[in-house]
């Protein structure tokens, strides 16, 4: 594997190259089609895309789960997931191997035709949501997701919260996402996170469980954006300017593997989204008997990973240090 800026970044402050240590989670990107989309999608989806995962490759996720005993949830990611064909097959069968599930949604993907049964479905069989909201006002989300998401998504949230999701005590958990309109680092979590709950709270009379802070990682159409702007350099350079050494015990890509809708395999979703193969070898999933072989292996960096460990961290999980 050829060395990058970001190994350089570590071992200037005595840490050692990037390894998985034990994979927990797998995150599967099962497609790019999307109701959406965004302006800082890095997976570049959107109405228009046809990619999806085929039968054939579902059904060895699942083969490759059951052979895992140490993974212990599946991250379906997307493209918005619920629109592809295979979503509840895989749902169900995650479910009769009792992982925990989580389903990325966008929100609005549940107003869609066809999609009226999604939410109570998840519900039944327990899935988490993890859900995009990238700010609490109309104007923010509608300027970086278009016009009328905000509505939509508030509908959305109702919806859930009337299946139990976000409510406290509730085992149907329901986080929200937030992330950064431009190229600057997102706000503390936790203080964003009690804003977050009184606006929704008092205005329209939502709950949810926690709110994850995420940074904007510069890739696919965030990267375009900043490319056209002339801020591509200055972007990448506060990322690496407020790296964080504390922040890389606890990276994602640590403890998760990632599948594309074609089954190769990736350290992150982001370094899918840039085609860099997991440990720097091309390989899909009916290349491996089971995910504990992946245990150990280098992890492949570059410059992008200095979002994951700028100030607070950011991961799918949200903010790495959160105190």
């Amino acid at each position: 594997m050829m060395r990058s800026l970001f190994d350089d970044g570590i071992e200037k402050h005595g840490l050692p190259p990037l390894r998985r240590a034990t994979v927990t989670t797998l995150q599967v990107n099962v497609g790019k089609r999307c109701n959406q989309a965004c302006h800082h999608c890095h997976v570049d989806a959107g109405p228009k895309r046809t990619e999806r995962m085929d039968e054939r490759t579902a059904a060895r996720v699942l083969a490759l789960l059951e052979r895992s005993p140490e993974v212990s949830t599946l991250d379906i990611t997307g493209g918005a997931p619920e629109l592809w064909d295979g979503f509840r097959s895989l749902v169900l069968g995650a479910a009769a191997l009792g992982l925990r599930i989580l389903d990325r949604c966008n929100l609005t993907v549940l107003l869609e035709p066809g999609q009226e049964g999604t939410a109570s479905f998840l519900s039944t069989h327990g899935a988490g949501i993890v859900a995009s909201l990238p700010c609490y006002g109309s104007a923010n989300v509608d300027h970086q997701r278009g016009s009328g998401v905000f509505e939509r998504s508030i509908e959305a949230l109702r919806r859930l919260n009337a299946l139990g999701y976000g409510l406290p005590g509730s085992a149907l958990t329901l986080d929200l996402v937030y992330n950064p309109l431009g190229p600057s680092l997102p706000p503390d979590q936790h203080s964003l996170e009690a804003r977050y709950r009184e606006e929704l709270g008092s205005g329209f009379g939502i709950e949810f469980h926690r709110l994850l802070v995420l940074a904007n990682l510069p890739i696919a159409r965030f990267a375009h954006e900043l490319e056209r702007d002339g801020r591509y350099d200055e972007y990448l350079s506060l990322l690496a300017h407020h790296f964080n050494p504390t922040t890389v015990q606890g990276l994602m890509c640590r403890s998760l593997a990632s599948v594309s809708y074609d089954g190769s395999l990736h350290d992150c979703d982001f370094n899918q989204m840039l085609g860099m193969p997991l440990g720097g070898r091309p390989r899909t999933v009916f290349d491996l008997e089971s995910l504990g072989s992946l245990t150990d292996e280098p992890i492949v960096t570059a410059s992008h990973c200095f979002g994951c460990t700028a100030a607070a961290g950011s991961s799918c999980g949200g903010a790495i240090q959160t105190s």
